[in-house]
Order: structure tokens, then sequence, then C-alpha cells
């Protein structure tokens, strides 16, 4: 349940942010959220759908003067589901399933909000080890 991922290079990420109602806590959510995660990755993980892997976060109140431009602006109490898939197309189809569908019905009466954003891999990589060689057009 709480292991380390490994995102292969061309994956598919969503980035889902939920906005909870008014009077809704993370504790409110937790069960229904567990819940529509454990169908995902059980359903259609790997060859059964095209699932990678995901993780929740709680926003938690950190907005950085250093990488944003034009200030926080309004954030509210969020958290945010980032998943990975092998495609689009794979993600699109285990959401417009009814097992899914159900799930993700009984988040949503908890929520004032949903968005889901797709985006493409660009680029990833981890520090290089210290004494490694490096690509001098690459640093």
């Amino acid at each position: 349940m709480y292991t380390p991922i490994s995102i292969p290079f061309g994956a598919k990420m969503l980035f889902n942010t939920v906005k909870l109602k008014p009077g809704v806590e993370l504790e409110d959510v937790e069960l229904a959220l567990g819940e529509m995660c454990n169908v995902v990755k059980n359903t259609y993980g790997g060859a059964k759908g095209g699932f990678i892997g995901g993780q929740v976060f709680r926003f938690s109140g950190f907005v950085s003067d250093e990488g944003s431009i034009n200030g926080p602006g309004k954030t509210g109490e969020h958290i945010a589901i980032v998943t990975y898939w092998h495609s689009f197309e794979a993600h699109e189809k285990s959401h417009a399933d009814k097992t899914f569908k159900d799930k993700f019905d009984a988040l949503s009466e908890l929520c004032t909000d949903s968005k889901e954003l797709g985006y493409d891999m660009l680029w990833q990589g981890l520090p290089e080890e210290e004494g490694a060689e490096t690509c001098e057009t690459c640093a």
C-alpha cells in the first residue's frame, strides 16, 4: 500500500485536484478515496487496464514564493491525486467503467470540484551520484 513506485519514461500522468466541501476534513474522505484508489490499482493495473501507479497528496498550505510567478492565488482545502497510465485511452476507459464510477461518485459527494488534467512526460531524472561523469550539454 505504501511502496515506492517507478514510472517508465513516456507514461501519461493525470493530475486531479479535488476540492473538499466546506467543513469536510480529510478524515471524512479517507474511506471513499481509499476504496476508489483500491479499485483503480486492482481492477485496471498493468495489462488489465494500463494503470502504472499513483499517489495521493493533501495540500499542506505551503505556497512557494520562489516557484510562484503570480502569487499564491486562492487555493483552499484540497487533495491531489496523481496517477500514471500507459495511455490516456486506458485511463478514460477505466473511468467510464461502472466499477470506478460508483467509487468516484461516493468521493464526489464530499467535494465541490474536481479537475483532472493529462500530461505527456517530457523528462525525468535522479540526482547524479557524486563523482559520476556528467554530460556538459545536459547540465
